[in-house]
């Protein structure tokens, strides 16, 4: 059986509809806080399992008979690694043989303060002894395509990355590399630095955006400071400011940028291009 935490996230949902083209869905188990948020994936014969990072015990209970084990990391930024060692000892009592784990792009050299708490969970699965693949992600397109909507209400597009080069990719790309990793056989050991086919700079991005939209739209680059004071006032938490704030910081010192298209390679495809993802993304703000 293969299990997927936090599969009622963006991301999980996602992986879960890539591996039920590979496998039935009864040999998955969604482990998920709420069961309630995925009862959709309980009628197609996904089996629902409910734990919560932070409950080992239930962790245990919920990875019984599980074989191989997707850990998407937890979204709380700061209490990742408490929750993340209570995953991967849960997966030991339940003799889990394998886990994926979704870290970040270049985690060991990165120099985005995100990469602290990838790096500690990357050593604890290996004290753990139980065979585990890195699955490190690049950023998602979606991550930058959220703040369209106040770039097209004021005409400028903000954040610190300067022209740093950003090869980012959908969401559902890394979705099917977590897929095709759980399926294929002799991934422990794998370290897999996952990133889009094209890079590109937040100019290009705003070029894009403003091509398709017809509309005057430019990218001001801030200071960290400055854009993450920008991002408080705009309503966003103090912790998430920081982290999007240093991201893009990092960005503009090459922390999310890899030419070497191991994404493409593994899902056996290019990855979605930047024209394409701020199209969809337009089409869903007319639509909303």
């Amino acid at each position: 059986m293969f299990a997927i935490t936090g599969a009622s996230g963006q991301l999980g949902r996602l992986v879960i509809e890539e591996l039920v083209t590979y496998v039935e869905a009864e040999k998955l188990v969604a482990v998920v806080r709420n069961p309630a948020k995925v009862a959709d994936l309980a009628q197609s014969g996904v089996e629902v399992r409910a734990a919560d990072y932070n409950d080992q015990a239930a962790l245990a209970k919920a990875f019984a008979g599980v074989e191989k084990l997707l850990l998407i990391s937890s979204s709380e930024v700061g209490q990742r690694v408490a929750q993340h060692r209570k995953v991967i000892e849960a997966a030991k009592q339940a003799g889990v043989k394998l886990i994926a784990y979704t870290s970040l792009l270049h985690a060991t050299d990165s120099p985005l303060a995100l990469a602290a708490e990838h790096i500690e969970t990357e050593k604890l699965l290996a004290d753990s002894g139980i065979p585990f693949v890195l699955l490190r992600n690049g950023w998602y397109t979606e991550n930058y395509l959220a703040s369209l909507p106040p770039a097209l209400e004021h005409g400028v597009f903000i954040g610190s990355a300067g022209e740093g080069k950003i090869s980012a990719s959908p969401r559902a790309d890394y979705a099917a590399a977590a897929a095709k990793v759980l399926v294929l056989d002799d991934q422990a050991g794998k370290v897999y630095e996952l990133a889009g086919d094209e890079a590109w700079t937040l100019t290009d991005l705003v070029t894009e955006v403003a091509q398709q939209t017809s509309t005057a739209l430019r990218y001001q680059n801030l200071s960290e400071a400055d854009f993450q004071a920008a991002l408080l006032h705009a309503g966003l938490p103090e912790g998430l400011a920081g982290v999007l704030a240093n991201s893009d910081t990092g960005a503009s010192k090459g922390g999310l940028f890899d030419d070497k298209r191991q994404l493409s390679q593994l899902i056996g495809r290019p990855t979605v291009p930047l024209s394409i993802s701020v199209k969809e993304a337009l089409s869903a703000l007319k639509n909303a």
